[in-house]
């Protein structure tokens, strides 16, 4: 038998919920970081986590507890899937309770503002003096209740750390749950933030009744945006033909699972972006992934008409008919960039 690990999993949300289980099922001890200690309880006795996956019934190698250091303590693997919005205050907790002997893999599609940061690089940041390379990033079309379903999906782990991408894929990979490598860390993780932004666009004209010419259309020209962004942040263009590219950006940009595209219908419909947020009820990332890189495409120079488009929408009362107007507009476009020759 393989050996067992010890891994630990903050945040007791969808997500975290599935990696728990899944990490469980193989046999290695896992503790689930939830933030209340009734939460936890509740897990522990109840062997599930109903407030997200009532129908799921976790593995007994799962343990629930409120308290981080009890969580990080002696773990081989963390895997943090929080919200974006409490990462980095979550990560800089970690410091006196890990050792040089951990890896830390970042589950959340999410970007830090003020300076411009990945999941990757706030982890680096704070303990990167402590783990060294010992850092990766999970991503791919992952929508969490199809997983707790054991519907089949697929995802991908980056890191320049090979030992730490092979045991993750076989402390991860189930019979319905495939992972693959990657070295393309800011790639990876780039494109798992940025297609929340067009999921967001994608809800709005699905809304709007548009046809399926027209979200054909709008899926292209988001990969487009997508990776023309990350090529400027330092990734490589092909990644996006990837799982975290294509195959995510497919996923929530046709399915009513995700939340935001269940946000952005809510924005077709003349919401405003508070009462969307209130009735998707659980985090759309996109939202404030949206005017993160709109901001920072806006300093580097790079051309995203949908981005900018969406912006408007949610912050600037501009109407939501206006995105597929804006995109129509947009003159001098060529079709795949990177295979033209200078």
């Amino acid at each position: 038998m393989a050996h067992i690990k010890q891994v630990a999993v903050l945040g007791g949300g969808s997500f975290g919920t599935v990696l728990a289980n899944i990490a469980a099922s193989n046999g290695h001890e896992v503790r689930l970081w939830v933030r209340d200690a009734e939460q936890a309880l509740r897990i522990n006795s109840e062997g599930a986590n109903t407030t997200y996956h009532p129908e799921l019934k976790l593995s007994e190698n799962i343990s629930a507890s409120e308290d981080l250091k009890v969580v990080v303590s002696d773990a081989e693997y963390i895997l943090v899937a929080t919200p974006s919005l409490i990462f980095e205050q979550i990560i800089a907790r970690l410091e006196p309770y890990i050792s040089s002997s951990v890896s830390i893999i970042s589950c959340t599609k999410g970007i830090q503002a003020d300076p411009f940061r990945t999941m990757t690089e706030i982890i680096s940041h704070h303990l990167g003096h402590i783990i060294g390379s010992q850092v990766g990033v999970l991503s791919g079309p992952n929508l969490a209740k199809e997983i707790a379903e054991q519907k089949i999906a697929g995802t991908v782990i980056a890191s320049s750390n090979s030992e730490l991408t092979s045991n993750i894929k076989k402390i991860l990979s189930s019979s319905t749950f495939k992972v693959f490598s990657s070295l393309d860390v800011q790639g990876v993780e780039l494109a798992g933030a940025l297609k929340n932004i067009y999921a967001i666009c994608c809800g709005i004209a699905h809304a709007k009744n548009v046809g399926e010419n027209a979200l054909g259309f709008i899926v292209t020209r988001s990969m487009a945006e997508m990776s023309r962004f990350a090529v400027a942040k330092g990734a490589n263009p092909i990644t996006f033909l990837g799982l975290a590219g294509m195959g995510d950006l497919m996923a929530t940009c046709t399915s009513k699972l995700s939340r935001n595209f269940q946000l952005g219908e809510l924005i077709a419909k003349d919401m405003t972006l508070l009462q969307a947020k209130e009735r998707v009820g659980q985090v759309a990332e996109g939202a404030r992934t949206v005017e993160v890189v709109y901001q920072e495409a806006q300093q580097m120079g790079v051309c995203m008409p949908m981005v900018e488009s969406l912006y408007k929408i949610l912050y600037e009362g501009m109407a939501s008919e206006q995105l597929l107007i804006d995109l129509l507009d947009h003159p001098n476009e060529v079709d795949v960039e990177f295979t033209q020759q200078d």
